[in-house]
C-alpha cells in the first residue's frame, strides 16, 4: 500500500526533512562507540568508505611523488603540490562522469 505513495513529492520531501532526525533519535539512546565509522555513517548519512578511498589515493600520490621526487616532501610547496595533484586526478573522475552521462 505505502508503495504507490513512495514517488510522490510530499513523501520524498517528509522522507528527506524526517530521516536526519530519526537516523539521530535512533543512534542517541543507543550506548555504541560514538567515534566509530559505523555511528557517524549512521547518524550524518555520510559513507566513510569514500573518505577511506580518497585517503589511500592521496597516500599514493605522496609516495610516488617521492619516488619521483627525492626529497620534495622537506619542500614548502609539498602540500599544495599534493592537493593539487588531488584536485586534477578528482576534476577528471568527474569530467569521466559528467561524458558517461550525456551519452
Amino acid at each position: 500500500m505505502l508503495d504507490k505513495f513512495k514517488n510522490l513529492k510530499i513523501v520524498k520531501k517528509l522522507n528527506d526533512s524526517i530521516s536526519p532526525k530519526l537516523r539521530w533519535l535512533n543512534y542517541a539512546n543507543t550506548n555504541i562507540d560514538k567515534s566509530s565509522a559505523e555511528y557517524l555513517e549512521m547518524v550524518s548519512g555520510v559513507d566513510t568508505r569514500i573518505n577511506s578511498d580518497e585517503r589511500r589515493l592521496e597516500a599514493m600520490v605522496r609516495e610516488q611523488l617521492k619516488e619521483e621526487f627525492p626529497n620534495i616532501e622537506k619542500s614548502k610547496s609539498y602540500e599544495l603540490l599534493v592537493d593539487a595533484v588531488m584536485h586534477n586526478i578528482k576534476k577528471k573522475q568527474l569530467q569521466a562522469e559528467d561524458s558517461l552521462d550525456i551519452e
